[in-house]
C-alpha cells in the first residue's frame, strides 16, 4: 500500500520524505490556509520535494470552473493531480481532464456508487473518506471493501486512496482489504513505527550493552 501525507506543511512533508516510505501527497485550500502561505506557492514548495503525485484541489462548484482553475495549477508541476469533488459536476471535468491525459482525484466520496462513475469518468484515484463515516456510526471499511470489489470485478485501474485516515489501525484495516493508497497526517505516520515493546526491547539492549562494556572496580 502505497502512503500519503495529508498535509499543507512543508517541514512534516520533508520529514516524512526523508523517512523514505512517502509516495506522495495530498493537500487542500484549508490546509494551506493554516500555514499562511499562497497556495500555488506551496504547491510548487510541495512538488519540488515530492516526485510522487501531489493533489491539488479547486475551490469550484461548476465544471467549467474547476477546469479554468485546473489549468494554472496544471502548470506548478508534472506530478500534480487535479483534485475534484465527488459531484455531476466534478465528474464531468473529471471525464474532461482524465480524456486529455490529467490524472484526477475524486474525493469526498461515500458512497460505492461515486466510486464506480469516477472510475468510469477515468479517475486516476478515488477518495473515500473513512473517518467522517466512523463519526457517524458507519462502517468505513465496509466502503473500501465495496469499491475495491466493484474494481476488481470490471477491472477499472482507478486507485482506492483511503482519506480521513484518523489512527494507525485505520490504515492495518485498509492494508487488510486492499486499499492501494492511504492519505494520513505526519502524527499517524510516525505512529506506524512506535511500540512500547520495541521501546522496552531496544533500551534492554543497550542496557545489556553498556553493562557489559562497563570495567569492573577492583
Amino acid at each position: 500500500m502505497q502512503i500519503y501525507i495529508d498535509t499543507a506543511s512543508i517541514e512534516d512533508i520533508r520529514a516524512a520524505s526523508d523517512m523514505g516510505v512517502l509516495d506522495g501527497v495530498t493537500t487542500n485550500p484549508s490546509l494551506v490556509a493554516k500555514e499562511g502561505v499562497d497556495f500555488h506557492d506551496r504547491l510548487k514548495e510541495i512538488c519540488d520535494v515530492v516526485p510522487g503525485p501531489v493533489s491539488a484541489e479547486v475551490v469550484s462548484t461548476e465544471s467549467d470552473g474547476m477546469l479554468e482553475e485546473a489549468k494554472p495549477l496544471l502548470e506548478i508541476a508534472d506530478n500534480i493531480v487535479i483534485k475534484l469533488p465527488c459531484t455531476v459536476d466534478g465528474l464531468r471535468a473529471c471525464k474532461h481532464l482524465s480524456s486529455n491525459g490529467v490524472r484526477v482525484n475524486m474525493t469526498l466520496c461515500f458512497q460505492p456508487l461515486q466510486a464506480m462513475l469516477a472510475a468510469k469518468a477515468g479517475a486516476f484515484l478515488i477518495s473515500p473518506f473513512l473517518g467522517r463515516l466512523d463519526d457517524l456510526g458507519q462502517d468505513s471499511m465496509d466502503l473500501i471493501q465495496q469499491i475495491r470489489t466493484i474494481y476488481d470485478n470490471y477491472g477499472y485501474e482507478t486507485k482506492v486512496l483511503a482519506a480521513s485516515v484518523r489512527h494507525p489501525m485505520h490504515l492495518v484495516e485498509c492494508a487488510l482489504v486492499g486499499a492501494d493508497v492511504a492519505t494520513v497526517p505526519f502524527k499517524v505516520i510516525q505512529q506506524m513505527m512506535n511500540h512500547p515493546l520495541t521501546d522496552s526491547g531496544l533500551k534492554k539492549f543497550l542496557d545489556d550493552w553498556a553493562a557489559m562494556n562497563t570495567p569492573s572496580s577492583g
